[in-house]
């Protein structure tokens, strides 16, 4: 019995496919920045950086960018992170994946930690919408009793 059962576990190595222990991988679903909200992950965008700042820098290997991203339903501020401060340059187009909503002082934030990636890609050919900023929108956290 007990090759039984490691042949049904292990399988063949013709049915790498087909095997229900493996997750499969599931198409990136685009969203645009009208769509974000407080606590929120899993974000996948297209987006073309405005503006960057570097608000902290300790010697070469921490570095917090604020950057202002924007695509054609609005603007939200970035908070990027070491390595991805110098990607993140105004007029570059990228994509990300998998990122997250943070909420500083009171506003939203999108960010990538060390499990998410932004790429470069083509220059996007829509136009920014700039007067649709999400971080200028306040957030108070109210204790709600249950």
């Amino acid at each position: 019995m007990a090759s039984n059962t490691k042949s049904k576990f292990h399988g063949s190595s013709s049915s790498t496919t087909s095997d229900p222990l493996k997750p499969g991988l599931r198409k990136p679903v685009f969203i645009t920045i009208d769509d974000l909200k407080s606590g929120t992950t899993g974000l996948t965008l297209v987006v073309k950086i405005l503006s960057s700042e570097i608000v902290l820098q300790r010697g070469r290997n921490v570095r917090i960018s604020k950057c202002l991203v924007g695509d054609q339903a609005g603007t939200i501020l970035f908070t990027a992170r070491n390595d991805q401060v110098d990607i993140l340059k105004p007029g570059a187009s990228v994509i990300i994946r998998n990122g997250k909503i943070d909420m500083f002082k009171g506003s939203m934030r999108l960010a990538v930690d060390k499990w998410d990636r932004i790429e470069v890609t083509d220059p996007v050919t829509f136009e920014v919408k700039e007067d649709n900023n999400l971080s200028l929108v306040e957030y108070e956290l109210v204790n709600v009793a249950e």
